[in-house]
């Protein structure tokens, strides 16, 4: 068995190993010799910040002329040689010169581009074995006394523009990355006047399904919703009212008419939204959302641009005023209904504290997958059957498990979950038991840390519980450790901070022209300068996050594909943390560039098909990411048929898959008692850290919980385990666990690999660049078949 899982794990090593390196690389590994090279964005920069677009820009190239044996110095003849140690001492005091900095800075030059351009035309001057002949001229004037220091600065400026090509077009670069007025972005909506009708509301108000009412029985209409999961549910209740209704997300097309002719209804998620067809009414879900750092542009998007007389906006009232916002801008009515919860919701005085307190209808959420693994096992050791949904699932392995819990003829009657449940899913729950009150989220610097769970987020959670119409319609809310009970309570009494900024992100076009003025510069590259060169209205927008979006650039960067084309394979939904995902896309993308057909045997002798049912945690966890590669598929097959033509048989292969997958969850007790016996289900740093975290938590003093004493603690305790990873672990390991890219035994792995590779180098003297490697044996190895 053990044989057989390292071949399952490391079938593709040489990929992992290369998504390793490109992970851990530091940006020097992009520098090419005529092209704007700028520093990682890790979020964005506000115009008032201490960084600005000069802190990322880096001088290109210019190489020193050298002189060959026919040429003739034309200057040196003229004026004769210009000695090295004169040269130095000219520039130095060209250099303190406050008029030359303040001519500078009119020309674009702050501080630091000055100190940058001075020292790469300093460099220039010394290493050029000849000078251009007027600039030879001038400085020898100014070495004899004729001439003023100050003459240099035309040359000077002239070689600026060569390292700077930036400096030539900043007011055309600034005029595109202008977001102060996005709602002007999409004419068809500023053609109409358009109603917005606010629905708010906690969960289980009713507040989507009155929304809803009014969409089905609409002439025409449109929902968007946050998942595909939802937009599935409406397009099977719109269909079954008696409204046709077509399906649009990402990966899937369906339709209500059987000649495929399209409906007047459509259920999509919020990124296919379409902005340029004009229907009756259209409902906005989980509006709350447009907060988001990744995905919130898209709500905005929706807001501003959709084409629809009437607009029903559903979701927390913390939206309510930026909703007003966006509508003042375009000059718009908005309606606002308010909503009250249908059943009653009870937040308990006890905490469950025991497995054998947990009861049927009770659903405990986790917030990682260890935990779900680790309280799946404790309650089968009880014989309490339990269904487990989290969100790497595929959406029929959800709607599974859901029905299986939701049965009251089956003898599954607990639920194990993480937030996934927060939305998307029907469930019968009694009781939404915390396990946790921590989850990994991201920081101001995109970096993952544990943290309390907000006001939102727990109410979102715990209004699970008590569902209108069904078995259990009161509900309770609850945690299972004592400790966690006080914290809980304080954090729901809280109130819900109102949203006061929507997402915005660069489209395609605006990228396009943005490389038109900088043809040397890299997707990553245009991303980064187009972060810190707009200008945004900062009390009603942010920047949504792009760094997922600048590493798949990165890794394609070497693959000869459009700017177009390559826009649209980067903004492809997939995990930068898997790494055999990572390696598919990569594949993908260099056969595409090689207009090779991306066929089903292709893919399956790719992905190992046909594949077995997991007999452990890593293959559960591999099956996973091959679905993953597969919905990928689907969505490239979307935008690029002729070169993804099999789409259909994917699809199908993907239902196996996802029957596989179900049959691996269905035993994943078996699967944890499996993984423990061969001793390779290592915790990842980010959940190990959330497990240490619990535990020191539990040793609060009890006289110290109050919300803001609480928090205290915890941050007090998240930097004593941080530090204690530090010292247990190399800044590269440290890297890839806590990223999520590998595992602690896929890292040893991974170093044994690296350690082979660099000594079969030495041994041949081979001097290959890894990730060329990776791209030439991969390339070989599709002409071979």
């Amino acid at each position: 068995m053990g044989t057989r899982l390292a071949s399952r794990s490391f079938v593709h090593q040489k990929e992992l190993l290369a998504v390793a390196r490109h992970l851990c690389s530091k940006p020097s590994h992009l520098l090419l010799k005529k092209e704007v090279v700028v520093h990682q964005c890790q979020r964005h920069k506000s115009r008032h910040s201490k960084d600005s677009l000069s802190s990322i820009i880096q001088p290109l190239s210019v190489k020193p002329v050298s002189r060959n044996a026919d040429d003739i110095n034309i200057g040196e003849e003229l004026t004769g040689t210009l000695k090295k140690e004169k040269l130095l001492k000219v520039l130095t005091k060209f250099h303190s010169r406050d008029k030359v900095k303040k001519l500078a800075f009119e020309n674009g030059l702050d501080n630091r581009l000055f100190h940058k351009a001075y020292i790469s035309f300093r460099k220039y001057c010394v290493e050029s074995e000849q000078l251009p002949v007027d600039l030879h001229i001038v400085i020898s004037d100014v070495l004899q006394g004729s001439g003023n220091v100050d003459d240099i600065f035309p040359y000077f400026l002239r070689h600026c523009f060569e390292i700077f090509p930036h400096l030539e077009c900043m007011e055309d670069l600034k005029k595109i990355s202008d977001l102060r007025l996005p709602a002007n972005w999409y004419p068809e909506a500023r053609s109409m006047q358009r109603k917005f009708i606010f629905h708010a509301g906690p969960t289980n108000s009713g507040k989507t399904y009155q929304a809803l009412e009014r969409f089905i029985n609409a002439k025409s209409g449109i929902y968007c919703g946050p998942l595909k999961l939802l937009a599935s549910e409406v397009y099977h209740k719109c269909n079954e009212a008696g409204t046709p209704c077509d399906l649009v997300t990402g990966e899937e097309r369906r339709h209500a008419n059987e000649d495929g002719s399209q409906s007047s209804h459509v259920a999509c998620t919020v990124e296919m939204t379409s902005l340029t067809t004009q229907y009756d009414v259209a409902v906005v879900d989980e509006i709350q959302m447009i907060r988001d750092a990744q995905r919130g542009w898209a709500w905005t998007r929706a807001v501003l641009g959709l084409y629809a007389e009437e607009i029903h906006v559903c979701g927390e009232a913390s939206s309510i005023d930026l909703v007003r916002e966006l509508a003042l801008t375009t000059g718009e009515e908005v309606e606002v209904r308010r909503y009250k919860r249908l059943t009653n919701l009870s937040y308990l005085d006890h905490a469950v504290e025991k497995f054998e307190n947990v009861r049927p209808g009770d659903c405990i959420v986790c917030f990682n997958k260890n935990d779900i693994y680790y309280v799946t096992k404790q309650l089968e050791q009880q014989n309490k059957e339990c269904a487990v949904i989290y969100g790497s699932l595929p959406p029929s392995t959800k709607l599974a498990q859901a029905a299986k819990f939701n049965d009251p003829n089956n003898s599954c009657k607990v639920m194990v979950a993480t937030d996934a449940i927060g939305m998307g899913l029907n469930l019968a729950i009694k009781r939404i038991v915390f396990y946790s009150v921590m989850k990994p989220m991201l920081n101001e610097k995109g970096d993952i840390e544990m943290d309390l769970i907000s006001t939102s987020q727990a109410l979102q959670i715990g209004g699970r519980a008590g569902r209108y119409n069904t078995l259990y319609e009161n509900g309770e809310v609850t945690t299972f450790f004592a400790k966690d009970l006080r914290i809980l309570k304080d954090i729901v009494k809280q109130p819900i901070e109102p949203i006061m900024q929507g997402g915005l992100h660069p489209t395609a076009d605006q990228i396009e022209l943005f490389a038109y003025h900088l043809p040397k510069a890299s997707l990553s590259n245009l991303i980064d300068i187009f972060e810190m060169s707009c200008e945004l209205d900062q009390d009603t927008f942010f920047m949504c996050k792009n760094d997922d979006f600048k590493f798949l650039a990165d890794m394609i960067e070497h693959v000869p594909l459009s700017l177009r084309v390559r826009y649209v394979f980067c903004s492809a939904p997939i995990s930068v943390k898997q790494p055999f995902a990572c390696a598919m896309f990569l594949k993908f993308a260099r056969r595409f560039s090689r207009n090779e057909p991306l066929t089903l045997d292709w893919l399956c002798r790719q992905i190992g098909w046909p594949l077995k049912p997991p007999e452990n945690l890593v293959e559960l966890v591999h099956l996973e990411s091959v679905f993953d590669v597969l919905d990928l598929y689907l969505w490239l097959s979307y935008r690029f048929q002729d070169l993804f033509p099999e789409s259909h048989l994917i699809r199908d292969v993907q239902g196996e898959l996802d029957q596989i997958i179900q049959s691996g969850v269905r035993n994943i007790v078996q699967l944890v008692k499996n993984q423990e016996r061969e001793n390779s289900g290592d915790l990842d740093s980010e959940q190990d850290f959330a497990i240490k975290t619990r535990a020191q938590r539990s040793k609060i003093p009890s006289g110290r919980r109050a919300l803001d004493e609480g928090m205290q603690k915890l941050r007090r305790d998240e930097k004593e385990v941080r530090s204690e990873s530090k010292l247990a672990h190399s800044k590269l390991a440290q890297k890839l666990v806590e990223s999520g890219v590998v595992t602690k035994d896929m890292l040893d792995k991974l170093k044994e690999e690296w350690s082979l590779e660099q000594n079969k180098k030495k041994q041949t003297s081979a001097d290959v660049d890894g990730d060329e490697d990776w791209t030439d044996s991969s390339d070989n190895d599709d002409n071979k078949r």
